[in-house]
């Protein structure tokens, strides 16, 4: 009788269905792990800067190379890990993006000398680059349409946001009781766990048809970012018409139009251009762009500030920023509704101009500043603005583009912004330099994170002039489109994580 019961039609699916539940959010977890550690990486080491750089004998044009770095290889090799997941196989791209990411984690954590973690973040970035896109296209293709995949792309938004506003605590935490070397070093059993069980948990998808990796197109607009960061940085010891300033940005801007051309000429491009004729993605894009030049350096001007001028100790500035990263979430769950009465180009221009304010307030700060008054309350302002902005930006930019582009505009959307910081920060670094006129006390090293406060307001300002000029006005299928099933989030980069996970602290 029992043999007669388990083969039977009816109880044989109950014990496939109890196994599957607990597979499936193995599943989620496994994806939701790798999101993780990609964007806690992008905030964890900030508060950890004054250590490494005493430690390894680093200049300040080397200690902000430690963001850039980074940041510049996950943007420039972003949508190039996500053709890769859909040629290759999603489950094979995020064994090997996670592979390279925890091996340059080992690298830079084991690392003598400065140009060793530099070297080692840049992997670290090429790896997250690799990885980054296949989570949330293995997780949503592991759960069916429905409140359960809802539920698990909610999970996935929490984590990545939960990454970033955990990043300074967790590096403040590290440095404090270990050393700096374990704000990269924590990634590595971490990053085992995670290969293990994602090899044994995910079960491996790619796209169908044809499609051909675009390598050249990933690598020129790479260098071009980078060298381009590069002379922009000598201008702080050279001046702009030094040569050791003018051939590095010459030759960016030629890598970056060789860019184009490649771009506008390949069959399959990594970034098609015909996407820019589409005025909203154009302008988003723009916008994007712009915002994160202004806005990227807010987490590494304050963690200097805290550390350097007020003498906090990392745990202490990691734990002081939390405000501001919870703000960003805040800001990012409110800009929707506020979008549905008013309109997302209203909502992207008040958020932004939300976070100028923050930044001219920030800006006033004093070598002996209280906590409040020079930490808390600007960068929460910052913060909030923040969010507000990038929810509806992210809307626009999808808004004008074909259903089959909609992953590729939201890759190109967070790209955008990351390339954007990352020559910000440049940027904003050297007029921070020129602030301090050389001076290494608290009085010189306020007046010139004053000032790169001052001139990131202002570029958020540009931007804010940007979006009114050039921007369309969103329609009511804008704010209905993000909640699309189907294709859409199949297909959706997840470099480009929802609003509330795509904060500056994931920068």
């Amino acid at each position: 009788m029992s043999r007669t019961s388990s083969d039977g039609h009816i109880s044989a699916p109950r014990p496939r269905s109890s196994r599957t539940r607990p597979s499936t959010w193995l599943v989620i977890l496994a994806a939701c792990a790798g999101q993780f550690l990609v964007v806690l990486d992008v905030s964890v080491v900030n508060v950890a800067l004054p250590s490494m750089r005493s430690s390894l004998g680093l200049s300040s044009t080397g200690l902000q190379w430690v963001v850039n770095a980074y940041a510049i290889a996950f943007a420039g090799f972003m949508l190039l890990g996500g053709r890769a997941g859909d040629l290759f196989g999603r489950k094979r791209m995020f064994l090997v993006g996670l592979g390279l990411f925890t091996l340059a984690s080992l690298a830079g954590g084991l690392a003598q000398e400065g140009w060793q973690l530099l070297a080692a973040r840049a992997v670290q970035g090429l790896g997250a680059a690799v990885l980054a896109p296949s989570t949330l296209t293995i997780l949503t293709s592991a759960v069916p349409e429905g409140a359960a995949r809802a539920r698990a792309i909610a999970t996935w938004t929490a984590v990545g946001a939960g990454g970033g506003a955990a990043g300074g605590l967790v590096g403040g935490a590290l440095t404090d009781a270990l050393s700096w070397r374990w704000v990269l070093l924590i990634n590595v059993p971490v990053g085992a766990l995670v290969l293990v069980g994602a090899a044994r948990w995910i079960s491996e998808s790619r796209a169908g048809g044809a499609r051909r990796l675009d390598l050249p197109g990933a690598v020129l607009v790479t260098a071009g970012t980078a060298v381009l960061a590069y002379g922009i940085v000598q201008t702080e010891a050279e001046g702009w018409t030094a040569a050791a300033t003018l051939v590095p940005l010459l030759a960016g801007v030629v890598l970056i139009g060789l860019f184009l051309t490649v771009e506008a000429r390949t069959r399959v491009p990594l970034m098609p251009l015909k996407l820019f004729k589409v005025r909203s993605v154009a302008a988003a894009n723009a916008a994007m762009f712009v915002c994160g030049a202004g806005s990227f350096g807010m987490w590494y001007f304050m963690t200097l500030y805290a550390q350097n001028v007020l003498r906090y100790s990392p745990f202490v500035a990691g734990l002081a920023l939390i405000p501001s990263s919870l703000s960003v979430v805040a800001g990012s769950k409110l800009a929707p509704r506020v979008m549905a009465r008013v309109g997302a180009k209203h909502v992207a221009v008040v958020g932004t101009l939300i976070t100028a304010v923050g930044f001219g307030w920030q800006s006033t700060m004093t070598a002996h500043g209280t906590y409040v008054v020079s930490i808390m309350l600007p960068g929460m302002l910052m913060m909030l603005g923040a969010g507000l902005a990038m929810t509806p930006l992210a809307s626009l930019a999808t808004s004008g583009a074909a259903p089959g582009d909609a992953g590729l505009v939201s890759g190109l959307v967070n790209t955008a912004r990351t390339l954007g910081g990352a020559l910000g920060l440049s940027v904003l670094s050297t007029v921070a330099a020129s602030g301090s006129r050389g001076g290494t006390g608290a009085e010189a090293l306020t007046a010139g994170y004053g000032l790169a406060f001052r001139w990131g307001g202002f570029i958020l300002l540009g931007a804010v002039v940007l979006m009114l000029l050039w921007m369309p006005r969103a329609s009511g299928p804008v704010l209905r489109r993000p909640a699309a099933s189907g294709p859409i989030d199949e297909r959706r980069d997840p470099a480009a994580p929802s609003p509330a996970a795509a904060s500056p602290s994931d920068d």
